[in-house]
């Protein structure tokens, strides 16, 4: 039977307690991680979200009635002791923030009795993530996520004391905005009172905060809820948080610095990194060149090598026709790995194939300078010679090539790097390396939608020697946009935004908007510009992913108290779940029939 805790007050968390309150008397609660019973004394490990205390039970000490409760002690049993601290007359415990030191028990409460729980509650559980996540108040319980969740309240707390430190004002923006379809898929909430009509979940504050903005904030912050109804994906969430911001009467380089002083704060106090500034800066071609990505991992070397000149004019089909077709060819150096098996190569090709491949060409240099190639027969000796040496090749090391359209070999060499360096164990999780990637494209060509797309979004602002390419070859036209770049993760980005209504405006035509669409979808924005608008700027950070990152999580679902699967659900509750017809027919709502597959 549970007990009141009335009359009773906590002193103390667990790990609260220590050495200097030796000889005092102390009243803690918690969890029982687990009890141990010798006999005439009892061991019980109580734990709360500090960490563990141990706690010694004596009949001599605590009562006939204390004892007799202690010997029934199960596991996650909810419970209150007071009793007096001493050294451990035992060895200490060095894996513990209280391991010198234990608590004779005088009085004990059990507040709440506990069925015994699907899985253990211990660090690092091999709990299969499935059931973790349908019992998540008791997942929670685990030492490990809470550490994550503090770490996660701490940069909060430490961001928000910084940016106002800083002039930065906390405003919030609406979460049941206009629907703007230009990106991800909206998650629509339908209206009563306006039957037929529907708000939008916000994938982002952009508009509001360039609103902000207009109404001469001059410098806004936020920690956002955002929403985007995206394809589905191992580690990405329906619902995430943002750090997001904007500045007045800036440009780019007055938001890096910002931002690099903050991040360079966070991770001193979360991590004890001390983050050297200026962060490095690359630009998107560069990144794209050198990594196939842009968002490199720079913990590692294994950058991409352009042997087109090198090859040109050489026989091998693979390469000749990659040429032609405006192509390139462009390699890796594994170094040290010319000895890999034919079988592990061969599941480097299949994996390559993943990413557009048709196929890879290696060349493995053998210890004495010989060379064991998929191609060799195609090229000449000096040809041969000449694609090694520029590769940078020595004995043991092994090439591998792709020959493709820019954009397949990019992607294809991008990610074979990085799975070459998930084998080799070259990603170390406390080894931080920043970048900032610049002048990203402004925008993309969609094959799939026959028109140029926004790399970024539609209000991101041209470089201004760019600008007069904007209707004769749009694709050449970079972008005032910037991404914080960490260990191959994209932890952030933002950009400089148009302030002019004209320039705004012509932005929406090479999107393919007619006037009355842009008006429609944007009029308020556009509305706005008339008005006298600041220069303005702004980045926003995927919290998640920072959080994720600095305690070396593997998902950003251990980040997050209660997180979405892949198909956007959630295993405890449910949710999303069929609703009373009534609910539906009260919004004029009907739920067409779907036929099962």
């Amino acid at each position: 039977m549970a007990e009141s805790m009335v009359g009773i007050k906590r002193s103390h968390r667990c790990t609260e307690v220590t050495t200097a309150n030796i000889g005092q008397d102390v009243t803690v609660m918690g969890w029982v991680q687990k009890s141990r019973n010798k006999g005439g004394i009892i061991f019980v490990d109580l734990r709360d979200r500090s960490g563990i205390l141990q706690i010694i039970f004596e009949e001599s000490d605590c009562g006939a009635e204390n004892f007799a409760k202690a010997e029934k002690l199960r596991s996650e049993f909810v419970i209150a002791v007071t009793g007096r601290v001493e050294a451990r007359s035992g060895a200490v415990n060095p894996n513990l923030a209280t391991g010198a030191i234990e608590v004779r028990a005088k009085s004990m409460r059990v507040l709440s009795e506990s069925e015994t729980p699907p899985f253990p509650i211990e660090e690092n559980s091999k709990t299969k993530e499935e059931l973790r996540l349908k019992y998540r108040f008791l997942d929670l319980r685990r030492p490990d996520l809470q550490r994550n969740m503090m770490v996660r309240s701490r940069v909060a707390t430490l961001t928000r004391a910084f940016l106002a430190d800083e002039g930065f004002l906390e405003i919030e923006t609406p979460t049941l905005i206009k629907s703007t379809p230009e990106g991800a898929r909206d998650y629509l909430v339908p209206s009563r009172v306006h039957p037929g009509s529907f708000y939008a979940l916000p994938q982002s504050p952009q508009l509001f905060k360039q609103l902000l903005m207009c109404s001469g904030y001059d410098r806004y912050f936020q920690i956002a809820r955002c929403y985007r109804d995206e394809d589905l994906r191992a580690d990405r969430q329906p619902e995430f948080t943002q750090i997001d911001m904007e500045l007045s009467f800036v440009d780019v380089d007055e938001v890096l610095d910002v931002n690099e002083r903050l991040l360079q704060k966070l991770f001193k106090a979360i991590c004890d990194y001390d983050l050297p500034l200026p962060l490095p800066r690359m630009t998107w071609q560069e990144a794209m060149d050198r990594f196939g990505s842009d968002k490199p991992d720079l913990r590692f070397g294994m950058e991409l090598q352009d042997v087109s000149d090198v090859v040109k004019g050489c026989e091998f089909a693979v390469f000749k026709n990659a040429l032609e077709n405006g192509g390139s060819v462009r390699g890796i150096n594994a170094e040290g790995q010319g000895h890999m098996p034919r079988k592990k190569i061969d599941a480097l090709v299949e994996y390559a194939k993943g990413f557009g491949a048709k196929g890879l060409a290696y060349v493995a240099i053998n210890e004495d300078g010989s060379l064991k190639s998929s191609f060799a027969k195609f090229m000449t000796e000096e040809e041969m010679g000449a694609l090694v040496a520029a590769m940078g090749g020595k004995p043991g090391d092994l090439l591998l090539f792709a020959a493709d359209r820019n954009k397949v070999v990019y992607d294809v060499l991008g990610n074979l790097r990085l799975e070459l360096a998930r084998q080799l164990d070259l990603l170390k999780k406390d080894d931080f390396k920043f970048l900032w990637v610049t002048e990203f494209p402004l925008l993309e060509y969609s094959e799939e939608e026959g028109r140029f797309v926004a790399m970024h979004h539609p209000f991101t602002m041209p470089m201004d020697e760019d600008l007069q390419y904007i209707d004769s070859d749009p694709g050449r036209v970079r972008a005032k946009a910037y991404d914080i770049v960490l260990n191959g993760v994209e932890m952030g980005g933002g950009s400089v935004r148009i302030h002019q209504g004209d320039v705004q405006s012509k932005m929406f035509e090479v999107l393919g908007f007619t006037p009355e669409r842009a008006n429609d979808q944007f009029g308020f924005l556009l509305e706005a510009f008339k008005y006298g608008v600041p220069p303005h700027a702004g980045l926003a950070y995927g919290f998640d992913r920072m959080v994720m990152l600095m305690v070396g999580a593997d998902s950003i679902r251990d980040v997050i108290a209660f997180p979405k699967v892949k198909d956007a659900s959630c295993l405890m509750t449910e949710a999303p779940t069929p609703v009373d017809p009534a609910q539906l027919k009260e919004l004029g709502i009907e739920v067409a029939e779907t036929e099962e597959e």
